[in-house]
């Protein structure tokens, strides 16, 4: 009798472990600002390249990480990245400095069909995440003119920091908030550009 039991309990404790509780992971994307959707194509604009950004070797993974003390964090397997971080920040910023620039000249990763004006490189070097103080980021970029423009003027840096509340206490508020971090750093360098 006991074996016979042993024998019918096991394959359900096996299909348990392995499949019985998968968790369904959801992916979220890092976006350009509501009012910053790229407008119909200008090609009176500077011509601008976004280069690949380098992010912080602690959230350079496609699972989210969310801070949950001073010094502690949780690997968030469940909810997810659709791109490396470091792709995805240069893409959002270069359609954020479209609408600010009023031009379709903008772009990121490779180099697109026209040589660009200015060059712009970002460096990472905070990008948290907490449910309760939202959206952290900090980051040093530098605006550099190139080609025909490299004699019109030096190199600018600048440093932005902003943390930007959550609009829902959950991965998609994560996703909203970090995405308005970066709007809002885009604004300085078109700031910084137009100078």
């Amino acid at each position: 009798m006991k074996r016979a039991l042993t024998l019918l309990v096991a394959p359900l404790v096996l299909s348990g472990c392995f499949g019985g509780s998968a968790v369904k992971e959801s992916y979220f994307n890092l976006s350009a600002a509501p009012g910053n959707a790229p407008s119909p194509a200008t090609s009176s604009g500077p011509a601008i390249h976004v280069g690949v950004a380098t992010v912080p070797e602690a959230v350079d993974r496609n699972a989210m990480v969310i801070r949950t003390g001073p010094n502690r964090v949780e690997i968030d397997d469940a909810n997810r990245w659709v791109e490396p971080l470091k792709a995805a920040i240069p893409r959002v910023l270069a359609e954020d400095l479209r609408a600010e620039l009023g031009t379709s000249r903008v772009t990121s990763g490779r180099f697109g069909p026209y040589a660009p004006d200015f060059a712009v490189t970002v460096d990472v070097q905070r990008f948290d995440s907490s449910l309760d103080a939202g959206a952290t980021l900090e980051a040093m970029w530098t605006v550099t003119p190139t080609g025909a423009n490299a004699s019109a003027g030096a190199r600018k840096s600048g440093r932005t920091a902003v943390t930007e509340p959550l609009p829902s206490r959950d991965a998609a508020g994560i996703a909203a908030a970090h995405s308005r971090a970066l709007a809002r750093m885009a604004a300085e360098i078109a700031a910084t550009i137009r100078r």
